[in-house]
């Protein structure tokens, strides 16, 4: 149980204090020709003092042992993949004794010559810890040959790749703005995510899964210790470790931010993620309407509630905390889901969501803990009754629109045009009519007990009513752009409505910097280089809602040109386009669309992955004032001010 405490601290730590890549093993291939037949390739890991790598033979996982995975077999392969000498040890994390490598290892493989094929490629997956936290890692490998059964590097990455790549890198001037952009603002979003993470896991504890546990709980708390006191005390350990298991859902996508700065970009704009999410959301809907119930397997409830029984002591209050986030999974997946999705598929990454499920398992764990401290409070929670199963059907048409937000991105970065700014509209518009309908009593649903419509569920109605007023009339005129919403819906520039211009607000911008930077040359204007993307969310906000604004509209009109890069765009770069790129930590990675080339620019050159980001610069490549992200109107009208002044004085 102290592993679980230290584990989340450890966390917590590691989160306030910024994300160091650890990466604790160096890999080096070679490769020779053992005889006329015989060729062997060689891995050695070079392994940090301190830390260790796991043995291919291990029986019994965890840990997990070091696997090579072909991508293909073009040679037959002999026997098995050697490795050096191991150490059979206890290890701490695991408590137990299992072979690993300490400062090196080596293994070896050997295949037979083929001429028809010119290369071996793959990935080795592995962990490594050291006495304090572990590490998963996947590295991948290629071993060019050519047709003397060779090594040629030169061919992993070719010449053209290279120079494509190099194309890329921009010689900027004043670079030290580009490397210190304002922490401040990222800190700011991942408390902002941390209070929807509550508001979320308040909406869970109201559900009919959660909110008659709260008494029960106390009471049993309070009722079966010899002091009240330790009864206290053992609430706060409950809500505690229902703190906990909601943040450790978080650290598998803390493992996969950590191979490759731009992978949730890439998960935020994967067209089958968001179609399945667009999917998972609809069945969410429906099990909260009544339809059927979500829940998870039998089995792990039963074994979760044995634990809690048979076991005492801080083990056993954890079982129970388990037990109940698995119990109460039918209300709050929904819940969790959204808050899941929509950190994934944000700019700000693993460690956003690790604060969204901190603030989620805070609101609903916590209460526990202060009624048990004030057990007189219990008489003042109303008691359950029909009004937890109409929170349950509200939320329902909650997921429903959320869930189309997901099929925008999709057809967003795919540009299929099925769901066009009006058509999204309309359709929230009719869900929040249809929610309204459900609150003043008109629509019910399937096994709901019909009752009297409290004065509180009638002015929650009202609002309904009056949202479907505001979305109708965002529809139908020009005046209301429904700026409240900025970011949901589509770009008003997707639309049926707007078919020339694909810039937002019809400015005029480029989607190639080296097009812009040409007419910036022409016209002698400063650049404001955009990085976008058609499935950001806060880049449509400031679009939207500070662009707008008639004096910052005005300078991005007349004073600027716009270069506005989508890294999320999927259409294919041509052939001759196309090229590999060798990141820091020896992988290569393949560029092959629009926005893997802008994605891999903005990282290159600014070291930054998340959207929107804003670089003013000259042509020459001369960096007028600090980047900037997400912001106000105010401060975004000064940072265009402070950086046109610049330029003229310069």
């Amino acid at each position: 149980m102290k592993r679980f405490i230290l584990l989340f601290f450890l966390i917590i730590f590691k989160f306030l204090h910024g994300q160091d890549l650890i990466e604790p093993v160096k890999w080096d291939y070679s490769f020779e020709s053992k005889n006329d037949s015989t060729l062997t390739l060689k891995f050695d890991a070079k392994i940090e003092d301190g830390w260790h790598v796991y043995s291919q033979f291990i029986k019994d996982e965890p840990p997990l042992k070091t696997n090579f995975i072909f991508d293909t077999k073009p040679f037959d392969l002999i026997k098995v993949i050697k490795e050096s000498k191991t150490v059979f040890k206890y290890d701490s994390i695991f408590e137990k004794k299992i072979k690993y490598f300490e400062n090196f290892a080596e293994f070896s493989l050997d295949i037979k010559k083929d001429l028809s094929f010119n290369f071996v490629s793959g990935k080795i997956d592995y962990q490594a810890c050291d006495d304090r936290l572990c590490v998963f890692r996947s590295e991948s490998f290629i071993f060019r040959i050519n047709e003397n059964f060779q090594v040629d590097e030169n061919d992993i990455i070719s010449e053209k790749s290279i120079l494509r790549s190099n194309s890329l890198r921009l010689n900027l001037t004043n670079s030290n703005f580009t490397f210190n952009t304002n922490n401040n603002q990222l800190q700011n979003n991942y408390w902002k995510i941390f209070l929807l993470g509550l508001l979320g896991g308040l909406l869970a504890l109201i559900t009919p899964c959660v909110f008659p546990m709260i008494p029960i709980t106390v009471s049993y708390f309070i009722k079966n210790e010899k002091s009240k006191t330790k009864g206290i005390l053992d609430s706060f350990k409950y809500s505690f470790f229902i703190i906990i298991l909601y943040v450790l859902l978080s650290l598998p996508f803390h493992i996969s931010d950590s191979i490759d700065p731009e992978i949730l970009n890439v998960i935020a704009t994967n067209v089958p993620l968001n179609i399945f999410l667009f999917v998972v959301f609809i069945y969410f809907a429906f099990s909260l309407f009544g339809f059927y119930e979500l829940k998870l397997p039998n089995n792990w409830i039963n074994f979760s509630d044995d634990a809690s029984s048979k076991i005492t002591g801080s083990l056993g209050i954890f079982f129970m905390a388990l037990t109940l986030t698995i119990v109460s999974f039918s209300c709050t997946g929904p819940i969790l889901g959204s808050l899941l999705a929509g950190s994934i598929t944000s700019d700000a990454g693993a460690t956003q969501l690790t604060f969204g499920m901190l603030g989620f398992g805070t609101a609903l764990g916590l209460p526990f803990g202060l009624f048990a401290l004030f057990p007189s409070a219990l008489k003042f929670i109303p008691k359950s009754g029909n009004w937890l199963s109409s929170t349950n059907i509200v939320l329902g048409f909650i997921e429903l629109a959320l869930a189309l937000k997901f099929f925008s991105n999709a057809d967003l970065v795919s540009n299929w045009g099925i769901l066009k700014r009006e058509t999204f509209i309309l359709t929230w518009t009719l869900i929040s009519f249809l929610t309204s309908l459900y609150l003043f009593g008109i629509l019910r649903f399937p096994n709901e007990v019909k009752s009297k419509i409290s004065q509180s569920r009638g002015i929650l109605g009202f609002c309904f009513l009056f949202f479907t007023g505001y979305l109708f009339l965002g529809l139908v005129t020009n005046n209301n752009n429904l700026k409240f919403l900025s970011g949901f819906p589509p770009p008003t520039f997707y639309s049926f409505s707007n078919t020339n211009n694909e810039c937002p607000l019809n400015l005029d911008c480029y989607k190639d910097f080296y097009v812009g930077k040409r007419v910036s040359e022409q016209v002698n204007k400063p650049i404001l280089l955009d990085f976008t993307g058609w499935a950001c969310v806060n880049c449509r906000r400031m679009e939207e809602n500070v662009w707008s604004n008639k004096e910052v509209y005005e300078i991005l009109k007349n004073e600027l040109i716009l270069i506005s890069l989508y890294v999320d765009d999927r259409s294919e770069l041509p052939e001759n386009k196309k090229f590999k790129l060798r990141r820091p930590n020896g992988t290569v990675k393949s560029i092959e669309t629009v926005g893997q080339k802008w994605s891999t620019f903005q990282y290159l050159n600014f070291k930054t992955a998340s959207q929107p980001f804003y670089v003013l610069m000259t042509a020459n490549g001369d960096i007028l004032n600090e980047p900037i992200q997400y912001t106000s109107t105010k401060k975004f009208k000064n940072w265009l001010e402070e950086g046109l002044k610049r330029n003229k004085n310069n």
